[in-house]
């Protein structure tokens, strides 16, 4: 039990109204026969050492991430690591670098296909390394990030632009955490990141962006498989390229990059001949700049979209994309690639907790109300996070999503602690507020911690119908169970798994699906 468990273990096991010289003599007694033997201690004292050994150690390899990621596009080049490893003690180390490559290989194929490394997996990579090698294993670690962190150079202008583009990459995700499931604020972000960085490191270049996403083809089959509809630009590009769609069969690089994985850029648009120019009313003569696409992929390098950028409205000379520009637009297209991922990831939580209510209801009348908060990070310095509302449901069939959502924050609510004290100890919480019995129950992510939270109101009854409550408690065990999925195939862990035909029928409504396919699945397990 952590602090804010312990806390809430007690309160709960001594109810409201519990005089003081009762209180002092359950902490004496626990005082007095709550005790440890050495070897507990010992093994606590360990558990504690090792856990800060490893937080130690993830800082350490994050820091030397960054630093090596100069441009901040979000990997390395496998290459360059593979040649600075090769070289660790003077080449003596060979044979451990060259077992901890193959077994990389083996557990992140997608790592050796795209030539590419994460921040997670450059951790892994030097960790299985450290594995191969002889010696205490941190006294290890440390002489090799010291080696790796020696092999490059920075001035102090690349450290300040490298500064400026974390925090502008930081805003992307920050928007996404914030924006509860819209994507809006999203798109803003990226673009205002892009405007922010080619006129502090691009010479003021005058840049046009645009989003597209892929979509399956029901409109014109016979024109490709796939399509790409554009979701997103900016302003102005709005009139020209905001909701048109690019057919496999139409002009231009974009399937190229998608098919390929790999970013395309043309220096010069006026020389290529297969550039789709949405701007039909720019003069031929004045269609001159560069043009980039870059594909936009998940965590398991699938290609759902692209990220398009071209200086056509710039009247300089000089517009050709740099090295060092095109490295950081594919930072942005991974940052967006997250925050698009964790918004969906969101909206598919939604849309399982109203199947999941409308299956609660169907079979229970005690249960006034239901109110889904997310957990988000707070806005302000005095708080760390913040709950956002997003659906309120009751008993009589009405359901309510918030699109402006109310944000609560705990200084503001002290009636509503029990929803923070909910989400501070991942436990269930229940309390009376106006003479009606709340509970809160945790909706965790897949390391414990409340990612949300839901809060019943029962009215003036203290508890519910013996078949109710075990009703509730199915849904609360499926919802879990389902979120759970919904998280994992969100990270990459897991490819989705379609049981139910409807699955596969209506792909898009998987996630409420899911609900009824966890239900059959435990319905089966009672058999």
């Amino acid at each position: 039990l952590n602090l804010p468990q312990f806390v809430q273990l007690m309160e709960t096991f001594v109810g409201n109204g519990t005089s003081l010289p009762t209180m002092k003599s359950l902490i004496a007694f626990i005082q007095e026969e709550y005790k440890q033997t050495e070897e507990e201690k010992m093994e606590q004292l360990k558990k504690v050492h090792r856990s800060c050994l490893l937080a130690r150690r993830k800082l350490l390899l994050e820091a030397l991430f960054e630093k090596w990621d100069s441009n901040a596009s979000g990997f390395l080049d496998l290459k360059e690591v593979d040649a600075v490893l090769s070289t660790f003690k003077e080449g003596m180390e060979k044979k451990a670098w060259r077992n901890a490559k193959k077994h990389l290989c083996l557990r992140y194929p997608q790592t050796s296909r795209m030539g590419k490394l994460s921040p997670q997996t450059f951790q892994a990579y030097l960790e299985l390394v450290v594995s191969e090698l002889t010696g205490d294993e941190d006294e290890v670690t440390d002489n090799l990030v010291e080696f790796l962190s020696t092999s490059v150079e920075r001035s102090h202008m690349e450290y300040l632009q490298h500064s400026a583009r974390r925090k502008w990459l930081h805003s992307i995700q920050q928007a996404a955490e914030t924006s509860g499931v819209s994507l809006e604020p999203v798109y803003r972000a990226v673009f205002k990141v892009l405007s922010q960085d080619a006129e502090a490191h691009g010479d003021s270049k005058k840049i046009s962006a645009y989003i597209a996403l892929l979509e399956e083809n029901q409109i014109s089959p016979e024109r490709g498989r796939i399509l790409l509809r554009y979701v997103a630009c900016t302003a102005d590009d709005a009139p020209y390229v905001l909701n048109q769609i690019l057919y496999r069969d139409m002009k231009g690089v974009s399937f190229a990059a998608v098919e390929e994985g790999k970013p395309i850029h043309v220096p010069r648009v006026q020389l290529h001949g297969n550039i789709h120019f949405w701007n039909y009313d720019r003069p031929v003569e004045e269609r001159r700049g560069s043009f980039l696409v870059l594909p936009l992929q998940d965590a398991r390098w699938r290609v759902f979209g692209i990220l398009g950028l071209d200086t056509l409205w710039d009247e300089c000379e000089k517009t050709i994309f740099l090295t060092h520009e095109i490295s950081f637009y594919q930072g942005v297209s991974g940052a967006f690639s997250r925050a698009y991922h964790h918004v969906c990831t969101r909206e598919n939580i939604l849309q399982e907790m109203l199947t999941a209510l409308d299956w609660l209801y169907s079979r229970t009348s005690n249960i006034h109300t239901v109110i889904t908060y997310f957990v988000e990070p707070g806005q302000e310095k005095t708080c760390d996070y913040a709950l956002r509302k997003m659906i309120t449901a009751d008993h009589t069939g009405q359901r309510e999503i918030h699109t402006s959502s109310t944000v609560l924050l705990r200084k503001e609510n002290l009636l509503k602690d029990y929803l923070f004290k909910c989400t501070d100890t991942s436990q269930v919480i229940g309390t009376y507020v106006y003479g009606e019995y709340h509970f809160a129950v945790p909706l965790r992510d897949l390391s414990g911690q409340a990612l949300g939270v839901l809060d019943l109101s029962i009215g003036h009854h203290y508890g519910l119908p013996p078949h109710e409550y075990k009703d509730l408690q199915k849904m609360l065990k499926i919802v879990q169970a389902a979120c759970s999925e919904i998280l994992k195939m969100s990270s990459g862990e897991t490819e989705p798994i379609y049981i139910l035909e409807a699955e596969n029928v209506a792909s898009w409504r998987h996630a409420g699906i899911l609900f009824y396919r966890f239900m059959l699945q435990d319905l089966r397990e009672c058999i």
